[in-house]
């Protein structure tokens, strides 16, 4: 069963076909979303402040390796932010999920070479069920800084495993993963696929999709910039380290390339993972 796929151009759409895909594969990838200009504004903006190393922690998996994450609730308006806000990103989700969307939050996730650590078998809503969103219209829009392949330690994802459900989640190798028994068997009838992406290329993946990623065992660093938007009739029932609804002003995707503010990220509100009950972090080692 191949990749649900589809290369971004500037007239594109969010047709029956890739919304159907959608519901059934829990996931598409938009092949190009950042062109070359935005994609290097960003990494500019990702690479050019102390902002983002400041506010990270490390995450380790069960052989000691060892991945950083730096996650904040509110887009901002520098440049990452116009990524997080614009048409192609949260207005593409908007119409994925059927319904006007809010921020969740925006992570950098770090896997540097040789070191950067597993991910286990996990849905997003494995967490955010917790957080007290009643109903999983939710997802997460994976997009690749640097190339994401089978050597880095790119995605692995189960088609089609979203309609599973939720499954429940318990400790897996020092993190919060889902029961592993229950994903082996899974396995057993759904395709696995390994999400290799070009830089600025995109996944839109459903909220119980089932993904992990194996450990950058290569020379390659392995970035990805993930934004995950809830639906607005989703709002929390619980105050948690994740906002609630609160209205998403989205800008047209011209807004990554006029952005001039590259460095300043004063208004994104970072989180401290102590305050996150549903990972396992090493807060302090920076």
């Amino acid at each position: 069963m191949s990749l649900k796929e589809y290369v971004f151009t500037d007239d594109f759409e969010v047709t029956d076909e890739v919304k159907q895909d959608f519901d059934e594969a829990g996931y598409v990838i938009l092949r190009g979303l950042l062109d070359k200009e935005e994609l290097l504004k960003v990494k500019d903006a990702l690479e050019g402040t102390d902002a983002l190393l400041k506010n990270s922690f490390q995450v380790n998996d069960s052989e000691g390796r060892k991945s950083r994450l730096c996650l904040w609730s509110h887009p901002g308006n520098d440049v990452t932010g116009m990524v997080g806000r614009c048409e192609k990103v949260a207005g593409t989700s908007e119409k994925l999920l059927g319904g006007e969307v809010y921020h969740y939050h925006t992570k950098l996730m770090m896997k540097e070479p040789f070191t950067g650590g597993e991910h286990v078998w996990h849905q997003d809503y494995g967490y955010w069920y917790k957080n007290g969103c009643l109903f999983p219209d939710m997802l997460t829009v994976f997009i690749a800084i640097d190339k994401c392949w089978k050597e880095n330690g790119c995605l692995q994802i189960l088609q089609g495993s979203h309609k599973c459900g939720r499954i429940e989640h318990v400790m897996v190798g020092g993190q919060t993963g889902a029961d592993v028994e229950r994903v082996d068997q899974i396995k057993k009838v759904l395709p696995l696929h390994f999400v290799e992406l070009e830089p600025g290329d995109a996944l839109f993946f459903h909220s119980n999709l089932l993904h992990n990623s194996a450990p950058n065992q290569s020379p390659h660093r392995r970035w990805a910039f993930l934004c995950a938007y809830n639906k607005a009739s989703n709002n929390p029932v619980y105050e948690h380290h994740h906002p609630q609804y609160t209205p998403l002003i989205k800008v047209p995707n011209s807004a990554i390339r006029e952005c001039t503010n590259i460095t300043d990220m004063s208004d994104k509100d970072f989180m401290d993972p102590s305050q996150d009950k549903t990972i396992v972090s090493n807060k302090g080692e920076k």
